[in-house]
């Protein structure tokens, strides 16, 4: 059985190694390396942005969530991920798309200042690290189930390739791989579905969660306070992301950005409603059982047949390799910005394309770090939405209207939003002796955070400017 995994898994790992190298292009500054050239038609946008947000989450704990509690788990990640794009898409594609800038910190400079800026690119990459840590978790537990490997091995196994075509080939790489990737996912999510649905007596789900006592299993608002603030945590989070920012400005013009992100929105539907379906319908399938894996292991190793399985299992990698790949380029771009290009400012093209792709390699070093440490997705992928939840959203969707500089503001909407994430990150991995409430519950305190500072910044910035034009 684990013979079977491992030939599927050399199979695909050399097929997308083999796509991104020759699709690969040759890069000359920082935009070829990150930004694709600026060139991206609305289609790969689409198959880019698809991939790289359906990852570990939505696969492994989606399923996981409808499993253990019914239609609820639609929450999750999918309203979250659905609301997201469909705003980017009407409301802030077209002002993101005609932005003067490269990277999301280089915004920050020009409305808020350097200092700022500074903060901000620190909490990006920590966010980025720890979104990559989330599916490196995922796919060292996955192929610790499957191959019989040990987690750190897995974990290793999955990150090289990941960064072997990420270095090499750079942002056009990661999307062109996405787009394979999703072409992967699109096939096991509709395999699993329809499989299950032959198979699975689903006629039977009301009446066994009813003996299990989980009356709620068809109640869409239980849980409701939970799962709204993961939905708030996550929507706010990904709305400032830079991976969404990266595509948009990829893009070749804001219109297919636009209809990239649209279109995005309605796959996302169908796919998310049927990974709740795929959990529900499991329950017959493992009533009386006590699972010892996620659920998805144990439906592929269990129920499914050699070529369905090995097919289930690539799809899975596939999810999570794609959000990897994202979350390491996008990290390693603010990286190679301001680190490298700010501070020592190289002027030779042959150096910059080095650091862009040493970048990329430390960015996936330290995800891999943080990954040893932590085997809980769903945390793990919170603890990363926090950082940019609560210490860049309210200043980080001012600066895209803002008129003019407020550094202040910025300044203490970071420090105080960005300050608190950081301390209930560090409570979590129980670097500091004190207990803050813990994500999603912790969201809130740090939204409030960050917008009493921003709104103490700009009475205090609207108090300097008064008092200068009354001097005048």
């Amino acid at each position: 059985m684990q013979l079977k995994f491992f030939l599927f898994l050399f199979v695909y790992f050399a097929l997308v190694l083999l796509v991104s190298f020759l699709f690969s292009r040759r890069m000359k500054n920082l935009e070829d390396f990150f930004l694709a050239s600026r060139n991206l038609p609305a289609l790969l946008v689409f198959f880019s942005i698809t991939a790289s947000w359906f990852g570990a989450t939505s696969t492994i704990v989606s399923t996981e969530e409808a499993f253990e509690l019914g239609v609820s788990a639609f929450w999750i990640v999918g309203i979250p991920t659905i609301l997201t794009v469909l705003i980017l898409a009407f409301f802030l594609a077209k002002p993101i798309h005609r932005l003067p800038i490269i990277s999301l910190p280089d915004l920050v400079e020009l409305r808020y200042g350097q200092s700022v800026r500074h903060l901000a690119s620190f909490l990006i990459i920590w966010y980025m690290v720890v979104l990559a840590a989330s599916q490196m978790v995922a796919l060292g537990n996955l192929l610790k189930v499957f191959l019989g490997t040990s987690y750190l091995l897995g974990l290793a196994l999955g990150t090289t390739v990941v960064l072997l075509y990420s270095i090499f080939g750079g942002f056009f790489s990661v999307v062109v791989t996405d787009s394979l990737q999703f072409f992967l996912l699109l096939v096991g999510i509709f395999s699993l579905f329809f499989f299950l649905l032959g198979k699975s007596p689903a006629i039977e789900v009301p009446v066994l969660a009813s003996q299990l006592g989980k009356d709620h299993y068809f109640d869409f608002f239980f849980n409701f306070k939970r799962n709204f603030l993961i939905l708030i945590s996550f929507t706010l989070a990904w709305i400032i992301s830079p991976i969404a920012w990266q595509r948009i400005q990829a893009a070749r013009t804001a219109k297919g950005a636009r209809q990239g992100f649209f279109t995005s929105s309605v796959v996302f539907f169908i796919l998310y409603s049927m990974v709740v379906l795929i959990g529900i319908f499991s329950l017959p399938l493992f009533f009386s059982q006590e699972l010892e894996n996620p659920l998805l292991s144990e439906l592929i190793s269990s129920q499914t047949g050699i070529l369905l399985g090995g097919i289930l299992f690539v799809a899975l990698v596939a999810a999570i390799m794609s959000t990897m790949d994202t979350a390491i380029n996008t990290g390693a771009l603010t990286l190679t910005r301001d680190l490298y290009q700010r501070l020592l400012s190289p002027d030779k093209t042959g150096k910059i394309i080095v650091a862009s792709r040493l970048s990329t390699f430390f960015l996936g070093a330290i995800a891999f770090l943080v990954a040893t440490q932590f085997q809980n997705i769903l945390m793990t992928l919170g603890l990363a939405s926090e950082i940019m939840a609560e210490g860049l959203f309210i200043p980080g969707l001012a600066m895209i209207f803002l008129k003019r500089r407020l550094p202040l503001a910025g300044f203490l909407s970071l420090l105080l939003g960005g300050g608190f994430s950081l301390a209930s990150f560090l409570c979590q991995v129980g670097l500091l002796p004190f207990r803050l409430p813990s994500w999603p519950f912790s969201v809130p305190y740090g939204l409030s955070l960050c917008l009493a500072g921003f709104l103490a910044g700009y009475f205090l910035e609207e108090l300097k400017r008064k008092k200068r034009t009354v001097s005048l």
